[in-house]
């Protein structure tokens, strides 16, 4: 007699956001986790941070490990840097035990520039202001040494522009990067722009997304949060993360 087939369980979907000093930040991803799972009903939905915020990756990495799941990790982070290419391919091998996948970080995607968009409008961005002469957008996000991370942004600045009917968008960043938010207010505002907004592109509040809104002229958004279109992003990670062609670990090429 053969035994009944047993229908293997989804992986359990890992969210991985930086971690940060600033109470809200968990408790916004915690909110946008909340409208993945119900998104997607019964999925096991895990949120890990990479430092400064319990739980850490490698503690919930070893847990999944432990209880015998596969795992896909989706990067809660824009763009590619040290820590989607370096730290979290690490921190699964480390855990040889775990069957685990990586997606790519949520990126260029036009949900979102959706996402940005709303959150835009949200803080006073008139609709169709786009052909103005006198507006201006500058794109704030956390800025990476690694070049793919800078490449990625100015698709996420060119999209947002298109969205809003050709307003220029220029990518801002709060470290590592070239050029800061003040550097990229002057240059817009040396072009006639002086109506310059500031475009929050980060997942969640901390002391990044803090002093870019400071340094706005205009107006500033607030991160993008728990957006409803985020958290359709995260799925769509989740669900395109490359697929393991052996039994043996399968990272994403990111």
């Amino acid at each position: 007699m053969t035994e009944p087939h047993t229908p293997r369980r989804r992986p359990t979907l890992v969210a991985v956001g930086h971690g940060s000093r600033d109470p809200r930040a968990r408790a916004t991803l915690s909110r946008l986790l909340d409208r993945v799972r119900e998104l997607r009903p019964g999925l096991d939905v895990r949120l890990a941070h990479i430092e400064l915020n319990a739980p850490l990756l490698d503690a919930t990495l070893a847990e999944l490990a432990a209880e015998g799941r596969d795992a896909v990790l989706v990067p809660l982070l824009l763009a590619p840097g040290h820590h989607v290419t370096h730290d979290l391919p690490a921190a699964l091998a480390a855990v040889p035990a775990l069957r685990a996948r990586l997606a790519a970080p949520l990126g260029a995607h036009p949900l979102l520039v959706e996402a940005l968009a709303d959150r835009l409008a949200q803080a006073g961005w008139p609709p169709g202001d786009g052909d103005s002469p006198a507006t201006g957008i500058v794109l704030a996000s956390a800025g990476s040494r690694d070049p793919r991370s800078g490449a990625e942004t100015r698709r996420i600045a060119a999209l947002l522009g298109e969205r809003l009917g050709g307003v220029p968008v220029l990518p801002a960043y709060a470290s590592a990067a070239a050029p800061t938010v003040p550097e990229a207010v002057r240059v817009l505002t040396a072009r006639g722009r002086h109506r310059i907004a500031v475009a929050s592109c980060f997942t969640a509040p901390g002391l990044f997304a803090t002093r870019a809104a400071a340094h706005a002229p205009w107006i500033a958004s607030d991160p993008l949060g728990a957006h409803p279109a985020l958290a359709r992003l995260v799925l769509h990670r989740y669900d395109t993360a490359p697929r393991p062609t052996t039994r043996g670990r399968e990272l994403a090429t990111v």
